[in-house]
């Protein structure tokens, strides 16, 4: 006879039932999932998630999600994004960042402010970008970054993104800082390699630091420190005075606000008409007392369909 095996499962705890947006400055060095469990642990939250990841050298910043916030976490992972960069010429590494090994150096001290200037533009609005082989993308159901590791190099299909700013705040050779503004999936490190490139010395990421993710810049960004502060000082309320309203994180998205009646029907998953509504887009949606219900798409027929909605999405 088979031996059957039955597992009995320990009752595992269940953490806070809390939800909101935290605007986490990522500290150097940590991965963002590994700040993630950190603060979920400091909050003891039953659910959270990140936004997008950052590289460990990179800081900045992180909105983490909590609770229902989570429901709308994809919204701020297609969000546009600002970065801060320090490039440094001359020289190229396996992982295109000063975490890498150096692959090559060549001389860059003739490289002026106007030269860089010059390669700017040919950055700038829609490109193609060949993804690094050190990125969480999946080849044949495995990470690049680990064949990378393994000294394997993969095809890669490049993908169109957006740059929809690229300026030089500061030249002081053989760096310089960039303020980058782009689409989602843009890989600065890539950027900053193929700028080296143009300029025919190679170069490399030496400082990355986000700026802006959506409707939230760094203002109101909270670092560890602060937040072991707040638990000290406040406890577990100190830390809630921290969190962001759910909506904020689509505070670039106009509002409509709906009576009882069209409350009820789009919480149960229709479309409804809103007077004075948006011809087109994405909404936040209001219902009575104005209470935040969630997110809606003007739809073909000029209705607001509901798309994720907090009251129906358990």
């Amino acid at each position: 006879m088979p031996v059957i095996v039955v597992k009995t499962m320990g009752r595992r705890r269940r953490g806070r039932n809390i939800s909101g947006i935290l605007l986490l400055d990522k500290p150097l060095g940590l991965t963002s999932n590994a700040a993630l469990q950190e603060v979920k642990h400091l909050y003891k939250a039953q659910k959270a998630g990140h936004t997008g990841s950052l590289d460990p050298l990179a800081t900045g910043l992180l909105p983490l999600c909590f609770g229902n916030a989570t429901k709308i976490s994809a919204f701020l992972l297609d969000a546009d994004k600002r970065y801060h960069v320090r490039v440094k010429l001359g020289e190229t590494t396996t992982t295109a960042d000063a975490e890498g090994e150096i692959t090559g150096r060549c001389a860059a001290d003739h490289i002026n402010e106007a030269d860089v200037l010059a390669v700017l533009p040919q950055f700038t609005g829609e490109i193609e970008q060949l993804p690094p082989m050190y990125s969480a993308l999946k080849h044949k159901g495995q990470r690049l970054y680990q064949l990378a590791r393994q000294g394997l190099e993969v095809e890669r299909e490049a993908r169109r993104i957006t740059i929809f700013e690229l300026r030089l705040i500061h030249f002081d050779g053989p760096e310089f800082d960039l303020e980058v503004h782009c689409s989602k999936g843009t890989y600065v490190r890539t950027l900053a390699e193929d700028i080296g490139k143009a300029l025919g010395v190679g170069a490399h990421v030496s400082m990355l630091r986000r700026t802006q993710v959506g409707p939230f810049d760094e203002e109101g960004m909270v670092s560890m420190e602060q937040l072991q502060q707040a638990l000290e000082d406040e406890g577990m309320q100190g830390l809630d005075n921290l969190l962001l309203p759910i909506e904020a994180g689509l505070a670039h998205w106009p509002a409509v606000h709906l009576g009882a009646d069209s409350s009820f029907y789009i919480k149960q998953g229709q479309a409804v008409q809103v007077p004075k509504a948006p011809t087109e887009g994405w909404v936040r949606i209001y219902g009575v007392d104005e209470e935040f219900i969630g997110a809606g798409e003007i739809d073909e027929d000029g209705l607001v369909a509901p798309r994720r909605m907090l009251a129906n999405l358990g």
